[in-house]
């Protein structure tokens, strides 16, 4: 099967259906496509016993007349067409205009004991319970790192599960910085305080990490290390550990897309327009570094703008984008992780789950395809993502560029596998007429 479309979204989160939304009314044909069963990206997930936000409602209201590809992955693609895959087979998408707002996931780092059943990231957790996994009763730790502790355990809360402490590895002067800060984002400290108050009595303690879990067949308690180097073990059922996120850039980067350094990781690096090196594709949200919902959405709007030539709207935006990315900037300068954190796993430390290679394994290498090679770390079902993600944030990992498909497909699927050429240089072809991507935003 195939569609044409002027302009393709990959990723219905906030930034994707904003995307398709303002692509849909300037008139242009729109499609957009998500690897989960409907819209709203993880920000937006429905919730089982609440819906939708209101927003997401909305935002998914607004796209009756795009056309709409959930529960697939794109496993494959070059300058013109991707090469999808959902359940019934395959899809072959072509478009004019791509814009890629794949989002980001969980960075999740390894500690003696987290692959024990019961032991999540952050996020995941919160999406799991949101999806109907039963925890009322249930007794749960959440830690890690930044203001996604707080969603976290409040959704566990809500849902009837006892937190039964956040944990958060920033030092308390960093996170007071963060919080005096936060008046110049209304929106984002009052979300922040009703977080708190549905949080009340729920201790939330600065400084401290989880350095290890047990039990057997899973989670029974805790280690918890505070700044001092002291330690309390904590029985829990659940515990949910999360440091952060990684753009997904895996897509962008296949498709030939020039990526630039954030921190260990990397970014799909584009101008104010939000154009990538490679001519009809553009890129919003987090895949161009962490921003959350806000920055997001402006950046849906603005790609959808430019792509479609209308760039006195996508100036306008220009302001509510940078406004919204300093928030972003003052959440990564206040939650910067510390050396204890990437210091937790010893030897016997589990780092690839999928084919159980430990760190004593990884030792000496020093980029991913090296490692691969050697030990069949990241041949796993995840491709990566995990350990790649973990490896860059613990030892400068240098990642192997993305080969297709990126992820796990059916043999029928690859063989309509889209024929045309790939860039992967990186060099943005300029069409006639149209401005190079000289400078990257700042």
């Amino acid at each position: 099967m195939t569609g044409r479309y002027d302009v393709l979204v990959v990723g219905a989160g906030p930034g994707g259906l904003e995307a398709a939304r303002t692509a849909a009314a300037h008139g242009a044909r729109v499609g957009v496509a998500d690897m989960q069963p409907r819209s709203g990206g993880q920000v937006w997930r429905h919730d089982v016993r609440r819906g939708a936000p209101r927003a997401a409602r909305a935002a998914a209201a607004a796209l009756a007349h795009v056309d709409q590809h959930f529960g697939c992955q794109v496993i494959d693609g070059d300058r013109g067409e991707l090469l999808l895959e959902h359940e019934r087979g395959a899809l072959r998408a072509r478009f004019d205009r791509l814009i890629l707002a794949t989002g980001a996931r969980e960075l999740l780092l390894p500690f003696p004991g987290w692959t024990l059943p019961g032991v999540t990231g952050a996020g995941g957790l919160q999406a799991l319970v949101k999806q109907g996994l039963p925890v009322d009763g249930k007794h749960a730790v959440v830690a890690g790192s930044g203001p996604l502790l707080l969603a976290a355990a409040a959704t566990l809360h809500s849902h009837g599960a006892r937190v039964l402490g956040i944990f958060e590895q920033a030092s308390a002067q960093a996170v007071s910085a963060f919080a005096r800060r936060l008046w110049r984002w209304p929106a984002r400290a009052a979300q922040a305080a009703r977080l708190r108050l549905a949080l009340h009595g729920v201790d939330y303690h600065f400084a401290h990490v989880v350095s290890a879990a047990y039990g057997e067949d899973a989670v029974r308690s805790v280690a918890i290390e505070d700044h001092a180097g002291r330690q309390q073990r904590i029985d829990c059922d659940l515990l949910a550990v999360g440091y952060g996120l990684v753009p997904n850039v895996e897509l962008a980067a296949l498709l030939g897309c020039a990526l630039e350094p954030l921190g260990a990781h990397q970014r799909v690096r584009v101008d104010a327009l939000q154009r990538t090196t490679v001519a009809n594709i553009y890129a919003a949200g987090e895949v161009c570094g962490i921003g959350g919902l806000q920055a997001a959405r402006l950046e849906g709007a603005i790609a959808a703008h430019t792509a479609l030539g209308d760039l006195r709207s996508a100036h306008r935006l220009h302001a509510s984008r940078e406004r919204a990315r300093r928030f972003a900037e003052a959440v990564t300068k206040s939650f910067g992780l510390g050396p204890r954190v990437r210091a937790l796993a010893g030897p016997d430390t589990i780092v690839c789950r999928c084919e159980d290679v430990p760190l004593s394994a990884l030792q000496g290498f020093t980029e991913s395809r090296a490692a691969k090679l050697a030990t069949r770390c990241g041949m796993g079902a995840c491709q990566g993502r995990i350990c790649g993600a973990a490896l860059a944030e613990l030892f400068q990992f240098v990642p192997a560029p993305p080969r297709a498909p990126l992820f796990p497909a059916r043999l029928g699927s690859l063989v309509t596998a889209p024929a045309g050429t790939r860039n992967g240089a990186g060099e943005r072809a300029i069409l006639p007429g149209e401005a190079p991507c000289a400078a990257p935003r700042k």
